[in-house]
């Protein structure tokens, strides 16, 4: 294939800790070596690209660089021969976007080990309104389930619900019939928060009243905590007996403060939710579940999408807190 130019997001280290972003134009040859070579369509804009946009060191440390974790497009090229040239698919998670160009271009190129055929009853935008964060919900609400946690074990909790995997988490449980309680500092998501299908709707103080006792009062069966630090540790704390809870995020805190008593005297369980490098039979179980019985009835609802050109002030509002929902990026605007 010719040496063709494309469009994309050019996060470049003009000095030592400095960074600059700017659309701009690449090329095939600027691509890393890898088995497949995909036409991008859709991406969706995380936390993570949002760093990376940044130069975050921790994310990314070779530039210049292409983010975007999350990828859906056509096949061009395979050398694998696990797919064909026109085949749908998508792609999440392992160094897509981090150290590997990303998403956030019209072209990337990579293993085919990282690539999952389109599910069944997904369009290509559907697939990237659900993202990294679709399947780390998934993931959450999968383990919970595994772990004992069912529709008539209690009140379930999901913090930091306005965001990308807390909405889809609300969304999906709802549909599953569960009672949703979801935790939010932004009081004027309250309305939208309960069309998605939570059941109550609580304050983060609310939810870290009475934190600084050993125990609190057992409340929540399970939850999908994406906020870490002082929440995790208050949500587990008034977790029931038995009950799991799931953690999957550090937009609060990477730290957890919290003794073991939760643990030990109630039986709860903290279970963790990697979803970069978990195995592909397990991505292809959730992904699956997405585009049927999970697939969350407010698919299109509160969807941002944008072009590459419009996503300097989305990555700004992100960084700043004030983002909220899904973001998604047409390639072809």
């Amino acid at each position: 294939m010719p040496d063709q130019t494309f469009k994309a997001m050019i996060i470049e280290e003009t000095e030592p800790k400095k960074f600059s972003r700017r659309i701009g134009e690449r090329t095939l040859s600027d691509l890393p070596e890898g088995d497949l070579l995909v036409r991008v369509r859709y991406s969706s804009l995380n936390y993570k690209d949002a760093l990376s946009a940044i130069g975050n060191k921790g994310v990314s440390r070779n530039f210049p660089h292409t983010p975007g974790i999350d990828a859906a497009g056509e096949v061009v090229e395979c050398s694998c021969g696990r797919f064909k040239a026109g085949d749908q698919v998508l792609v999440t998670g392992y160094d897509l976007g981090m150290n590997t160009s990303g998403g956030f271009g019209q072209y990337i190129r990579i293993p085919c080990d990282w690539a999952l055929p389109l599910p069944e009853g997904l369009s290509l935008r559907e697939s990237m309104v659900l993202g990294t964060a679709g399947l780390t919900a998934g993931l959450s609400i999968l383990k919970m389930q595994q772990s004992g946690v069912h529709t008539d074990s209690g009140e379930v909790l999901v913090t930091g619900a306005t965001g990308g995997v807390g909405s889809i988490a609300v969304s999906i449980l709802a549909r599953l019939g569960y009672r949703v309680v979801a935790a939010s500092g932004k009081p004027a998501a309250i309305d939208e928060l309960k069309k998605i299908g939570a059941a109550e709707v609580v304050s983060r103080e609310q939810v870290t009243e009475g934190a600084e006792r050993p125990m609190m009062k057992e409340r929540w069966a399970g939850g999908v905590d994406v906020v870490g630090g002082e929440m995790l540790a208050a949500a587990l704390k008034a977790t029931r007996y038995g009950g799991t809870m799931t953690c999957c995020g550090l937009v609060g805190s990477p730290d957890l403060p919290i003794n073991v008593f939760p643990f030990i005297l109630r039986g709860v369980s903290l279970l963790g939710i990697d979803s970069v490098q978990c195995p592909p039979e397990l991505r292809l179980n959730v992904w699956n579940r997405l585009a049927a019985e999970w697939r969350p009835a407010h698919l299109d609802q509160s969807v941002d999408e944008c072009s590459l050109d419009g996503l300097d002030e989305r990555i700004d509002a992100m960084l700043k807190g004030e983002h909220q929902g899904r973001t998604i990026v047409n390639l072809d605007q």
